[in-house]
């Protein structure tokens, strides 16, 4: 093996540790358990070590603690303790209790394990959930994770980047146009720029992340019956299949407008690579029907890897330690096979 292919084995996925109050700290520490058993490879988790021996108490997890100073330190330590880079709360964590005087922590925290990607030190970004409740401010104008992080590329590479949302299980990706935003709002939100710029990065992302060679994407309509010929509405005839046609033209896979009710059954699912759904919950309720459990956030179109759970903070309960690390362990893996799919030495894109 030779020194470049050494280096790359010893980066870590860098996790940053999500709302220390909800259940972000429990899932970590389950998929630490769960690593030989799970095939999950070294991560470090940037958070407050001191809140998390705190949680290995409340969950009754025995689970050994390691303060590394680097990512590189982490991925030695992996084997026998969980390692973890300190970024300390300023307020006592209460699980189940969101505390925004620990908002910086937990914004650092993601930003720390960001840059350690950044500078090649960590492999990828594999983001716990944090509530936007607690985080939002005037420093920190972002509806989630998504926007933060690509204003966050645009730091630290000097242009922007068209951030898209995935959501990914063993039996469907799905892609929401319009993401944090009120349904009353979403019509006039859909344009063909918008769907041009989503099926695009769509399709790069499956070629390049997923291995697929010849992506095939299903666009969903916005109205009952995909507008009905126009009877039920018109953004179909007006926007989405104009978009669509354009998008053949260039030589993709692309077809659409599709019903909604019937593009997510097992025979539907099999002529599709990934759906291009026209809001949040017209994506996200058949995913998390078919795979809650199992299911990833990825981050497209940014120039380093982020996955997440596809769940939140779930404070409700965060002190009964009883909370399933599948999403987590999924979006760990996931991480790693989209950086082994990238190839450790690409550039930015």
């Amino acid at each position: 093996m030779g020194p470049a292919a050494h280096a790359r084995r010893r980066r870590p996925l860098a996790v940053s540790m999500g709302d220390p109050a909800g259940i972000g700290p429990e899932i970590t520490l389950r998929a630490w358990l769960a690593r030989s058993d799970r095939g999950i490879e070294p991560f470090v988790l940037y958070g407050d070590k001191d809140a998390l021996i705190e949680r290995t108490r409340v969950a009754n997890l025995a689970v050994p603690i390691a303060a590394v100073r680097s990512p590189a330190e982490a991925f030695d330590a992996f084997a026998t303790a969980l390692p973890v880079l300190h970024v300390p709360v300023q307020a006592r964590v209460r699980p189940g209790v969101g505390d925004p005087a620990n908002r910086d922590a937990i914004i650092g925290a993601i930003e720390a394990a960001t840059a350690a990607v950044v500078r090649g030190e960590a492999s990828a970004l594999v983001t716990n959930p944090i509530a936007k409740h607690v985080v939002r401010s005037d420093a920190f104008p972002f509806p989630g994770h998504t926007e933060f992080l690509a204003a966050l590329a645009e730091r630290h590479y000097g242009k922007s980047y068209r951030a898209v949302m995935m959501l990914a299980s063993h039996e469907l990706r799905v892609v929401p146009l319009t993401v944090h935003c009120a349904l009353a709002s979403v019509p006039k939100a859909i344009t063909r720029g918008l769907i041009f710029e989503t099926v695009r990065t769509t399709y790069k992302a499956l070629k390049r992340d997923f291995a697929i060679d010849a992506p095939r994407i299903a666009v969903a309509g916005l109205n009952p019956h995909a507008g009905e010929e126009g009877t039920m509405g018109r953004e179909e005839i007006e926007v989405i299949a104009p978009a669509i046609a354009d998008l053949r033209s260039e030589g993709l896979s692309v077809t659409g407008p599709h019903s909604a009710d019937t593009l997510f059954h097992a025979a539907a699912r099999r002529t599709y690579d990934a759906v291009v759904a026209m809001y949040h919950d017209q994506a996200l309720i058949p995913l998390k029907t078919i795979g809650f459990d199992e299911g990833v956030n990825v981050t497209l179109g940014l120039p380093f890897v982020r996955t997440s759970p596809d769940h939140g903070t779930a404070f409700d309960i965060a002190a009964e330690g009883r909370a399933s690390a599948t999403s987590l362990i999924e979006a760990l893996k996931l991480a790693s096979a989209i950086v082994a799919a990238r190839g450790a030495t690409a550039p930015p894109p």
